[in-house]
């Protein structure tokens, strides 16, 4: 069954010196030729901090990393690699890019856009999950954007 976020169960906005970081990538993502929401759940449970896809059904998701003490605390991001064609980190000009595992993307990112000094791994998605990760997204990015238009709106009315 695919799950979209319940009312009252809105992303959380990222913390801190996370902003930019969201933002910078998801610029670069969209001059790429990809479209991206921030704090999607994959059906595993995990929230991705942010999944992005193009037209032809490439899905990355992003880990962003605001300091070190987040990147060691974070053990979940492996995760995600069974959820996407391809998974970067991505951090700020100040963090050390030599802790990023070598068999991962990465960019660096501030609130105007992000570099991509690493390309990641490409491994594809599965056609059935693929499907299904689709799915869930337009799921979600719709809900999310009907409680924009439509702030009374509530999951419990919804027929569907």
């Amino acid at each position: 069954m695919v799950d979209i976020l319940l009312q009252g169960d809105e992303p959380p906005m990222p913390a801190g010196g996370a902003v930019p970081i969201f933002r910078g990538v998801r610029r670069a993502l969209a001059a790429r030729g990809f479209v991206s929401m921030a704090e999607f759940r994959l059906a595993s449970g995990r929230r991705a901090d942010v999944l992005a896809m193009d037209g032809a059904g490439t899905v990355v998701i992003v880990e962003v990393k605001s300091c070190v003490a987040d990147f060691r605390a974070d053990q979940k991001w492996p995760e995600y690699r069974d959820w996407c064609d391809a998974f970067y980190f991505a951090v700020d000009d100040a963090f050390p890019p030599e802790l990023i595992p070598e068999d991962c993307g990465l960019m660096v990112a501030d609130a105007y856009g992000a570099e991509i000094l690493r390309e990641a791994p490409e491994h594809r998605l599965a056609p059935a999950r693929r499907k299904a990760l689709t799915l869930r997204a337009a799921l979600t990015g719709a809900g999310r954007l009907h409680r924009i238009e439509d702030p009374s709106w509530t999951q419990a009315t919804s027929p569907v």
